[in-house]
Formats: structure tokens, C-alpha cells, sequence
């Protein structure tokens, strides 16, 4: 068989044992190399075939069509060595019937097979050739590569005659993300959007009419008038494999980033990206649409808001709850806590920026790959170096990082409460330690994390600069509170990071602080705005609402003179200096000069 399939003719002299060759990868259906080896009882011992059966995908068993010995040998003594070698079900197994122009009647070594592969459901398939007439010859390789890349056993059972529990569980995600408006069933344009997905073409109408005619005929309710149902779907490819067309379930499979042990690939899970050390990772506009579709997907009832029961509908589509540990109030909510259209995109704004590789976890199982060349990374976009935006005064991100440091009781934890028009309750202790928002600047809609740092890790954290924007809070009704937060700021003196001073608890009434500069003439000299003010208490005041959009002008002008309301201060200051000295001199110069008139005159 080896022989006539390298030469394409029946050899005159046919050796006990063939030399081993490679079957190119272009020459082959699937397109994979494939190497094979041959083993004779005649030269080889049971130790060789031992060794070769430990590096083998594959194991053709053959027997010879004109000799029923032959037959009975498959299960007395080489299946039971193959699997004690190999183990159940771990490599499949095809069985070859050889010298098939030499066989007469057929019908009772049909039934051996048919016993056989009954069984071992390790017998991916059994096919009957003949060297000498060529017939099958390639096709019998051709099933043995597909034994190894489209095996049946991990995805049906032939005991049960029905799909595993693995393949089921992969065909139901893959069935929920291609149910694009969440109705239950699969219309004619979600449908092509599948085979374009899986098999890069497109139905015809009649197409997709015989798959449904296909369907229907076999079971009442795999298709309703809106399209197939979740029942037709596996059962269509329940048929496929027992058809013998497992290779269309497996494509499908593999393109939603399943192994051949039917979990998701790591590859598919986490791609590699690289970045440098001063980047950030941000959302690109087709992750943001994305986004918004997942959203509006799972919003039901249409009320701008996701309820725990859509939640967990979205989330079905992971193997386990993906955000069981991770906190959800960090972001713009109902007053039931559920997150709205803004917060739920913010809250993958904020995911995206201090966990980008959780980022492409989740793209990955929510189905964000579209093409060969388009993983979950087009969802993504890498900003520029912070080095070089400083250098060009420029930035193109669109996603910020403050840090708000201020000492214990500032009020920094309802200070990130307010950014998300929420009311701080002392009683609760659940507060994430984040509040993202969107924020709209002069020139463009920027994103604004506010990270609460405590005082313990505030010199190490601003050491580290990874931040845009600092913060002090410093409640005014507490002659202590701000202090700390200027030996702090001297102690640091980031000098690319801008910072802005913020008085909390104004409506408590404001104390003279001990410290040798109020806070109102520091702010002058240490931030490009003069002080700020924050209420305790939720406030519509303009210019409380204006505090965010000062933060985020900061963030994105790198130093531009353009944004300091202190420059015409420090100017004052400045020429008031200059005056005060000029006139200094000038006092002093008339008093030498009326000295030295007495001294002339008397």
C-alpha cells in the first residue's frame, strides 16, 4: 500500500517492510506533512512496535480482505497491544482492509467491522483498498490524517449516539454568540454570518433552506419561522459527524478557539502583544463597538441598564462567572447597582488600562475574532510612549490615570463617589478603590480614572509615575488635614506630573491650617490652577462639576501654559515682587541723597 501510494503502481518485488517516508504537506488534502512508518512481524519486534506505537497519531491496522485469520487478529492481538501502549481513546485508529480485488462475498466481514468498531469507539473509521488496482489508496491516508486533526471521539459518543458533553457545551457558546439580537435562533443572517465566519463563504438562499428543510424533517422543533433553534443546531451537527463529516463541526470549533481536547487555546485566549514600559493599552473604536453591541445585546428589557439576570445571561457564555471576584462599582450605575450603557463600557475602559491581558480573556469568550488575520488584539490600540508625548507636549490617548492622596477622613472615597454622581454612605464598606467616568474637555471626550491611594503607599506609588494627574484632598475643617499632603508633595516634587489641590468638606466651615503656607498660596506656586473646592455633601454647583473637566484639561495638555489660571497669578506675583523691590532701591536712593544734602548744607 505504501509503495503504490509513492509510485502510483503496484511494485513487481514487494519488500517485508517499507522504508519511511514524508508525504509533503502540499501534496496532501489537510495540508500537513505526514510521515509514515511501517511495521513487519517479520523483521520488527513487539519492543519496536511498542516504540513506534509511543510517537504515533495514528494507527492503520490492516488485514487482508481475502482471509478471515486476518480479520480476528485485529481484536486478539493488535488492538489490545495498540491500546495498552497507547491507552483508550488516546490516539484513533483505522482499520484497513487490504486486496479488496481479491475478495468474493462481503457481507459477513461487514458485520466483524461493524462489531468491531461497535466495540472500540477508538475506530475512527475502517476503509477497503487495494494496492494492486490502487483503489483507495490515497483515501486511505487522507482518513488517516483526518483521524488525527477531526477525530470522532471528542465529539460523539457512539454508545449514546449523541454529542458529548464538551462538544455540546463549545456548540451552545458558539450558537450565543451568533445569535446577534439574543432571540433564541438563528435567522438567514446570522446563519451567514456563521458559514462566512467558520468557512469563509456565504449560503445561497436555497442553501439555507435545504439546511433548514434538513432540520425540520428529522425533528418539530429545530426550526421555528424566525430561523433554526438551538436543538436544530446541535442536531445538525449531530448529523454532520455521524455522516462522517466531522471535519465541518471541528472547523467550526477551532474558529471559536477550541483545542482538540475541546478547551479554549491559550494562543486564542491571550495573544501576544507587546508594548513599552511607558504605554497604556486602551479600547480601539471597533473594541468600543463591540462593547456597545454586547451591551444592547443583553439589555432585554431595553432600559439602559443590564439587571442580574441579563448579566448572567451574558456571562453564560463563559465557562465559569469571569467577575465573581471583581468589583463592580467603580463605574456610573442605577440606584439598584446596575451598571448603565456608560458604566459598562467605562468598566471595560477601566479593565483594558490596569489589565489589558483580562481584557482579551474576556474579547476572547464573548467571540470578538472575525477574520484569519483579526484576533481580539484589533480591540485594543497601544498609545505612545509617555516619554514622547512629553517631549511633543501632545497626546493622542484618550484614558488617564489620577491619583487622589489625601490623609485619613479627607473625604477621597466620596470624592470618587461624586465623579460618578453617587452619594457616599459611611455605612458601606464595599467601595472599589477606582471611579472611572467620561469627562468632555474643550477639544475631545476623554476618560478619567481616579485611583484612591493611601498615605502608607502614596510615596512609592508617586514615585513610580505611571499616573498623569495628582490630587491632594485636604479637609478644610481640620487645622491637620493639609500639612500632610504638602510635606508629602515636597518630599515627592514630580516635576513632569501636574497637581491640583483640592478642600474638601466646604460646608463644615474652613480652619486656618498649621502649616507655614495656607493651602490657597501653596496651590499657587505648586499647581497650575489655584485651590478647588469640594462639598461633603452631593452638590449641582457648576463650578464643583467644572473640578473633573479642570483634571482631565490637565491630563491632556502636557503642560501648555494654555491651561494654568495660576499663570496670571504667579505674573501678579511676579511683577508685584519686581515693583516691591524697584521701589525698595527708589526709597533707599532718596534717603542717600537727602543725607548727603544735610551734610552739604550744615
Amino acid at each position: 500500500m505504501i509503495l503504490s501510494l509513492v509510485t502510483e503502481e503496484f511494485p513487481e518485488e514487494v519488500p517485508a517492510r517499507a522504508e519511511e517516508i514524508t508525504i509533503p504537506a502540499d501534496v496532501t488534502p489537510e495540508k500537513v506533512p505526514t510521515h509514515i512508518v511501517d511495521f513487519s512481524n517479520i523483521e520488527q519486534t513487539e519492543d519496536d512496535l511498542r516504540d513506534e506505537l509511543e510517537l504515533a497519531d495514528v494507527v492503520c491496522v490492516v488485514y487482508a480482505c481475502d482471509n478471515d485469520d486476518s480479520i480476528d487478529r485485529i481484536t486478539s492481538f493488535w488492538l489490545p497491544i495498540v491500546f495498552e501502549v497507547c491507552g483508550d481513546g488516546k490516539k484513533p485508529v483505522v482499520i484497513v482492509g487490504n486486496k479488496s480485488d481479491l475478495m468474493e462475498a462481503e457481507g459477513e466481514k461487514v458485520d466483524k467491522l461493524l462489531a468491531i468498531m461497535d466495540e472500540y469507539p477508538e475506530v475512527e473509521t475502517c476503509i477497503e483498498c487495494s494496492a494492486y488496482d490502487l483503489k483507495n489508496i490515497s483515501e486511505l491516508f487522507y482518513y488517516a490524517q483526518k483521524a488525527v486533526l477531526h477525530p470522532t471521539a471528542p465529539l460523539f459518543t457512539h454508545d449514546e449516539q449523541q454529542l458529548t458533553e464538551k462538544c455540546e457545551n463549545g456548540l451552545v457558546r458558539i450558537f450565543k454568540i451568533c445569535d446577534l439580537d439574543n432571540d433564541g435562533v438563528l435567522n438567514d443572517i446570522e446563519l451567514n454570518e456563521f458559514q462566512k465566519r467558520c468557512f469563509n463563504n456565504s449560503l445561497p438562499p436555497h442553501g439555507l433552506q435545504e439546511v433548514k428543510n434538513i432540520i425540520s424533517r428529522n425533528m418539530d422543533d429545530g426550526v421555528s419561522t424566525e430561523g433554526v433553534t438551538l436543538p436544530g443546531f446541535l442536531y445538525l451537527h449531530s448529523l454532520f459527524i455521524q455522516k462522517g463529516r466531522q471535519e465541518t463541526t471541528w472547523t467550526a470549533l477551532r474558529r471559536f478557539g477550541y483545542d482538540h481536547n475541546l478547551e479554549l487555546r491559550e494562543d486564542y485566549l491571550s495573544p501576544s502583544m507587546q508594548m513599552g514600559s511607558d504605554c497604556s493599552v486602551e479600547l480601539s473604536s471597533a473594541g468600543l463597538d463591540f462593547i456597545m453591541e454586547l451591551f444592547y445585546k443583553y439589555d432585554a428589557d431595553e432600559d439602559d441598564a443590564l439587571s442580574p439576570d441579563e448579566l448572567n445571561d451574558m456571562i453564560s457564555l463563559c465557562d465559569e462567572n469571569p467577575w465573581q471576584d471583581i468589583d463592580l462599582t467603580s463605574t456610573c450605575s442605577t440606584d439598584d447597582g446596575w451598571m448603565t450603557a456608560e458604566g459598562f463600557v467605562a468598566q471595560w475602559v477601566l479593565w483594558t488600562y490596569i489589565d489589558n491581558r483580562w481584557t482579551l480573556k474576556m474579547l476572547a469568550q464573548f467571540g470578538f475574532i472575525h477574520g484569519d488575520l483579526d484576533n481580539q488584539i484589533s480591540a485594543l490600540r497601544i498609545t505612545r510612549s509617555k516619554g514622547i508625548d512629553q517631549q511633543k507636549r501632545k497626546t493622542t490617548r484618550c484614558v488617564f490615570l489620577v491619583y487622589v492622596i489625601g490623609s485619613s477622613g479627607a473625604g477621597k472615597t466620596a470624592f470618587l463617589q461624586s465623579y460618578l454622581n453617587k452619594k457616599y454612605n459611611e455605612e458601606n464598606e464595599a467601595y472599589s478603590k477606582y471611579a472611572i467616568n467620561s469627562v468632555q474637555t474643550r477639544k475631545q471626550e476623554v476618560y478619567i480614572i481616579l485611583e484612591e491611594i493611601s498615605l502608607e503607599d502614596a510615596e512609592t506609588k508617586l514615585l513610580e509615575s505611571k499616573h498623569d494627574v495628582t490630587v491632594y484632598l485636604y479637609d478644610v475643617s481640620d487645622s491637620n488635614s493639609f500639612p500632610i499632603v504638602a510635606e508629602l508633595h515636597n518630599k515627592v516634587n514630580l516635576e513632569k506630573i501636574p497637581s491640583i489641590f483640592v478642600g474638601s468638606k466646604v460646608d463644615k466651615g474652613a480652619v486656618r491650617q498649621e502649616y507655614d503656607m495656607q493651602p490657597n498660596e501653596f496651590a499657587i506656586v505648586h499647581s497650575p490652577y489655584p485651590l478647588q473646592y469640594y462639598r461633603s455633601v452631593p452638590s449641582t454647583d457648576v463650578k464643583f462639576k467644572t473640578l473633573f473637566t479642570k483634571i482631565a484639561t490637565l491630563c491632556t495638555h502636557l503642560g501648555s501654559s494654555s491651561t494654568s489660571e495660576n499663570s496670571v497669578t504667579k505674573l501678579a506675583l511676579s511683577c508685584g515682587l519686581g515693583l516691591s523691590i524697584i521701589a525698595g532701591l527708589g526709597f533707599l536712593m532718596f534717603r542717600y541723597v537727602r543725607q548727603t544734602r544735610v551734610v552739604t548744607t550744615s
